[in-house]
């Protein structure tokens, strides 16, 4: 038997950090950790990691401007554009569509996992802290 058919599956820490029944860090299949890689991304706001300063798209920052199809055009360019800086190796996004309603932003994002080549739909939800 070789090496490579020994070797277990790809698996990747996941989201949040969180210990598993064993104790250890818990992971996630590669597809679920690509899902939290983006809603990572989606509502983190810029400046707030402080080694990388520009990372995140600062949706939540959003939530209470008023809504306006250049708000919304504005922010599909800004997440699309983040999207493909960060998590451009892992995703193609394919369809992207925000909605601000009610203090809430909804992202609905349609994209192939890169790796696998599986085409995933998505709606993330973030809510503004009040």
């Amino acid at each position: 038997m070789s090496r490579a058919s020994r070797q277990r599956p790809r698996t990747d820490i996941a989201f949040p950090f969180r210990a598993d029944r064993r104790g250890r860090t818990a992971h996630a299949p590669h597809a679920e950790h690509v899902h939290d890689l983006v809603e990572q991304l989606l509502f983190t706001s810029p400046g707030e990691r402080v080694m990388r300063p520009d990372f995140g798209c600062g949706l939540l920052d959003l939530v209470f401007a008023p809504n306006s199809p250049e708000l919304v055009s504005t922010l599909e360019l800004s997440v699309q554009a983040s999207l493909q800086r960060w998590l451009g190796d892992l995703i193609d996004v394919v369809a992207l569509d925000i909605e601000n309603a009610d203090a809430v932003v909804r992202v609905h994002l349609s994209y192939v996992v890169r790796a696998t080549g599986a085409v995933r739909e998505d709606v993330f939800e973030g809510r503004a802290a009040v």
